[in-house]
């Protein structure tokens, strides 16, 4: 047998080995997806409360829900940082403000969430976006770059900042983080290149046209975003037993609400939507 014959016949063989290419992505055929760096798993139901069952944060509410519209439209539209306090809504706010824009026309704004570590590929996913007739927001949720996070920094400010080709007009992006400046300060005590390094990091907030802050709940609006969550389903709640339990997890959040609707909810035996 032929050197170059045998060589054919490996090669095919390893190629039936090899597991076949996933299919194209449709990029009109779900609300949301999940891009991994390689491929995107579509998400045929998004995950997201009503709009207005979100409580305590009614200016954050109305800018993300107006921007989202606007990038939908056609528009000009920011990218968008959500920082601040655990547990506030920030994430919550995103999925619920991109379902609200979906609800009068589901076709014209997807939203695609980053995995973790998927940051780099960001170039190869905004020229496939760029091909589409459709608008889309890229999801990237708690955003924290450590010592070895400078590549994904580095990615993210280039595509924010821009380059030689312009980003598509249909695709923004939106942030959350527990902090603005999205790694901690540290002090001045460091080698120049280090202070260098986390002053690039610390200067992409500066990069998002629209900064949206989430404080922490006083007790007022802590009940009010309970309420929110027990009213649809007739349920009423004791304030002091509602504080008790905010106490006992240390914080007074969105979250915190959530969960002690879900404990209510399971004592009458219904389900939270």
């Amino acid at each position: 047998m032929a050197r170059g014959d045998a060589l054919d016949r490996i090669a095919a063989a390893l190629e039936r080995l090899a597991p076949p290419p996933p299919p194209p992505t449709d990029w009109r055929a779900a609300p949301a997806y999940v891009w991994d760096g390689e491929t995107a798993r579509a998400v045929p139901v998004l995950d997201a409360v009503p709009l207005a069952q979100l409580q305590g944060i009614a200016a954050q509410k109305a800018a993300l829900r107006s921007n989202c519209e606007r990038l939908a439209q056609g528009a000009a539209a920011h990218d968008v940082l959500l920082w601040g306090a655990r547990g506030m809504g920030k994430s919550a706010l995103v999925r619920a403000a991109v379902a609200d824009v979906q609800a009068s026309d589901p076709q014209a704004l997807a939203l695609v969430q980053i995995a973790p570590g998927a940051l780099p590929t960001f170039p190869a996913l905004v020229t496939e976006l760029a091909q589409q007739s459709r608008a889309f927001l890229l999801f990237i949720d708690d955003l924290g770059f450590g010592a070895d996070g400078r590549a994904e920094m580095l990615a993210l400010r280039s595509l924010l900042d821009g380059g030689v080709a312009p980003r598509p007009g249909p695709v923004r992006i939106v942030v959350t983080a527990n902090r603005r400046a999205i790694v901690e300060r540290e002090d001045t005590s460091a080698a120049i290149h280090e202070r260098d390094e986390r002053d690039d990091a610390l200067a992409l907030a500066d990069r998002f046209g629209l900064t949206l802050g989430f404080h922490p709940a006083d007790k007022d609006t802590y009940l009010a975003i309970l309420a929110g969550y027990t009213a649809p389903l007739g349920l009423s709640f004791d304030a002091e037993e509602a504080m008790a339990f905010a106490i006992q997890r240390g914080n007074r959040s969105g979250r915190t609400a959530l969960q002690f609707a879900t404990e209510l909810a399971g004592r009458a035996g219904l389900r939270l939507s």
